[in-house]
């Protein structure tokens, strides 16, 4: 039955590459934002899926950590979301910008850009969702982790390369249906298999319970500080650029807070039953924490829910793919290689050639650090320090000097960087700070001397 579904899933995805691959006259803005005409549901929906494709960390983390899942992944995004929504979204939609790199370079220059823009392409190399998926095929398949990563990869760029954009919400509609089934599927039939609350608490262990999952402060508001990253989340600039107007800009975002909301619920309580029903999982020879949603799925829904559970999951990781592949292929073709072509020739052939470039990078990326959630707390660890302040006050009317912007980005991302290494190489944080630290207080301190020396003159 599992195969079956899965069949008419890649239907539908060889539906989509055949309706967007037809040749069309092609213009920029129609490529890389839909020609700038997103209504709000597919704001919506598109925005929901794009931003949940890491589920078997969230897998991983609810397993082992209960209710701190939605302390540490929910909450945070949340309110930065919020802010997002409130302070940046309009001015985002006002902006001519095609693209993060356009709105720095207009206010700082090409130095700028360009380091925003190698960044913002290593942060959005869909590493950590191609592992996911990757780990899902495998497990469907019986495949090698590279093979299920190789057929991952191949599936998603395949799906957008010619359709740019207008592929990209399409797939994501659907997908975004596909993702609330599978667990509104998964939950109830966990309850009324097992029990309710009471059941929980009397099967989990006690930190499961607690807001910190047992794990020491710091553990925990870390992600605090990386959840900023939502205020450079280039998914969310980049479907404001597209929106029809400032309006759905602004709703969108708050109207998919609400459907964050809801997938969280029904993630970590997915992860609660699947820690107090299947305890075994994270055990030497187990399939792992990360397996816990597939593995509560085969315990409780019948083979026809089970099914559609499992494309439900596919679609969940896919939906992200789709969305960061794309932006990290815009970042590396268009914002980095055709404008050091000087301009010259097709930006959209440059994305194209972008999209080859970032399924090597996050094949690589993905095998290096066969971690979701580690993945994660690195990657946003190094990016936020370097674009976080700098994009913000791009949107100022007289933004600081540009000198003062590029040492912020390449102190804050450098220091961020050096952490990392250092704790790769000794199993320990310099001070036993997270790198996210150092690497904002260091961007922020030059971010503030660069408003102390004022904007340029002239």
């Amino acid at each position: 039955m599992t195969g079956a579904a899965l069949a008419v899933y890649a239907l539908f995805l060889a539906f989509v590459v055949g309706r967007y691959f037809r040749p069309r006259v092609e213009d920029e803005s129609d490529y890389l934002l839909a020609g700038r005409t997103l209504t709000l549901p597919a704001f919506v929906a598109s925005t929901v899926s794009s931003w949940y494709g890491g589920v078997l960390g969230v897998a991983e983390y609810s397993y082992r950590f209960g209710l701190a899942n939605w302390v540490v992944f929910g909450v945070p995004y949340y309110l930065y979301a919020l802010v997002f929504a409130l302070f940046l979204a309009g001015r985002a939609r006002r902006s001519p910008a095609l693209t993060i790199p356009d709105q720095l370079r207009a206010r700082y220059g090409p130095a700028v850009a360009l380091t925003g823009s190698v960044v913002l392409f290593v942060m959005t190399a869909p590493a950590a969702y191609v592992l996911a998926l990757g780990v899902i095929l495998g497990q469907l398949t019986g495949l090698p982790l590279l093979p299920a990563l190789l057929v991952g990869a191949a599936l998603t760029l395949i799906e957008i390369y010619r359709g740019g954009m207008r592929g990209v919400i399409f797939t994501d509609k659907v997908q975004f249906a596909l993702m609330f089934l599978g667990f509104g599927l998964l939950v109830p039939a966990a309850m009324q298999h097992y029990g309710g609350p009471g059941w929980l608490a009397a099967r989990l262990p006690a930190g499961h319970l607690s807001l910190t999952g047992g794990q020491g402060l710091q553990a925990v508001l870390v992600w605090y500080f990386i959840a900023s990253a939502t205020l450079v989340e280039p998914v969310f600039y980049q479907r404001c650029f597209a929106a029809k107007d400032e309006r759905t800009a602004r709703r969108g975002l708050l109207v998919s807070i609400g459907f964050w909301l809801l997938f969280d619920c029904l993630t970590t309580l997915s992860g609660l039953y699947a820690r107090a029903a299947l305890p075994g999982l994270d055990a030497p020879g187990g399939p792992g924490a990360g397996a816990a949603y597939s593995a509560l799925a085969s315990e409780v829904l019948p083979p026809v829910a089970q099914a559609l559970f499992t494309v439900g999951l596919l679609a969940t990781v896919m939906s992200t793919i789709d969305s960061y592949a794309f932006v990290a292929a815009v970042t590396c073709g268009r914002d980095i290689c055709w404008r050091l072509a000087g301009s010259r020739g097709s930006a959209t052939r440059y994305s194209r050639f972008g999209m080859l470039v970032t399924a090597g990078a996050s094949l690589g990326l993905a095998l290096w650090r066969e971690s979701i959630v580690g993945l994660w707390h690195d990657l946003g660890s190094i990016g936020t320090p370097v674009l976080l302040f700098p994009l913000a006050l791009s949107f100022r009317a007289c933004p600081p000097r540009a000198g003062w912007i590029l040492a912020a980005m390449l102190a804050g991302g450098g220091i961020s960087l050096a952490w990392v290494i250092v704790q790769a190489a000794t199993g320990g944080y310099p001070l036993g700070l997270r790198p996210i630290f150092p690497g904002l207080a260091l961007s922020g301190l030059l971010s503030a001397i660069a408003l102390r020396r004022g904007a340029p003159s002239g």
